[in-house]
């Protein structure tokens, strides 16, 4: 009887600590998976064509080049679990202000090729390859990155500064394990904190990259450019707190605008006119 009770004692936490790396191990591959999804053929008012380069680890990316006048160029990164599609309503504007715009799948994302999302670590050798692509587009001319959220890691992720005249960085993470705790703590409450040592592991496991590659407030330093740095007041999964933490590590010249309400979320959307403003006279401030 007594050696029953033990064994029933003894199984409680075993099924616990089981049952904790099962569901990391999911979580995990959830956060991993990626993203396809057709995308179509580009709008007719972008006047972009269909491009195809290499990215991280060879993968084929795919995108649109949308034509400029002269003032310049910028390359547009969404975010996870997103594609080129999201950034349309930035390209539009742009390109109406005479930049030639690409916009283009990450890695594992939309119409590129790819088996696993890299938290801009990985993504960071994509956006590398795009710039060069807009470069010879536009041989002479300033160009500029915009990402959101992963597409804002990637800008400043890597083993070299991204070789761009301007960034604008929104809702970037400051670091991987805090990225990780914000999310949990969204899920699970108080106790998701607790469950990032697991998760990580499996993180690492599975991709192989060093958590200290994936400290967006550290590569920052690197970055000698203008710098554009947005946040949503109410985000949660880059808090302000966070965001800030990024905007003080970065060199000067510097912005930083808090979006008032807006959570993780298409910036642009939510205050497109303000958006539109502030994006476009830091671009022309920096590239002048």
């Amino acid at each position: 009887m007594k050696s029953r009770l033990r064994i029933a004692v003894l199984g409680v936490p075993l099924a616990i600590i089981a049952a904790l790396a099962i569901g990391s191990w999911w979580a995990a591959g959830q956060w991993l998976r990626p993203s396809p999804r057709a995308i179509g053929v580009p709008p007719p008012d972008l006047e972009a064509r269909t491009v195809e380069f290499s990215g991280a680890e060879g993968h084929r990316l795919r995108g649109w080049l949308a034509p400029g006048r002269g003032a310049g160029g910028v390359v547009l990164v969404h975010g996870v679990r997103e594609s080129r599609r999201a950034m349309l309503g930035r390209a539009r504007f742009l390109h109406q202000a005479g930049y030639a715009v690409l916009l283009f799948d990450l890695s594992a994302h939309g119409e590129s090729d790819g088996e696993q999302t890299g938290f801009g670590a990985a993504e960071a050798a994509d956006v590398g390859a795009a710039v060069a692509v807009l470069r010879a587009a536009v041989p002479g001319e300033k160009i500029a990155a915009i990402g959101f959220s992963l597409g804002a890691a990637a800008c400043v992720l890597g083993t070299a500064p991204l070789p761009v005249d301007a960034l604008v960085l929104e809702a970037p993470y400051a670091d991987i394990e805090t990225a990780i705790d914000n999310r949990l703590r969204l899920r699970f409450g108080a106790a998701g904190p607790w469950l990032a040592p697991l998760l990580t592991a499996q993180l690492w496991a599975r991709r192989h990259i060093p958590m200290h590659e994936l400290r967006p407030v550290d590569a920052i330093r690197r970055a000698h450019v203008p710098v554009l740095v947005i946040a949503g007041s109410v985000d949660p999964r880059a808090t302000p707190a966070d965001v800030k933490r990024v905007f003080a590590a970065a060199n000067e010249p510097k912005e930083l605008w808090i979006v008032p309400g807006a959570g993780h979320t298409d910036f642009h959307r939510a205050a497109p006119q303000e958006y539109e403003r502030r994006v476009l006279a830091f671009l022309a401030h920096a590239f002048s």
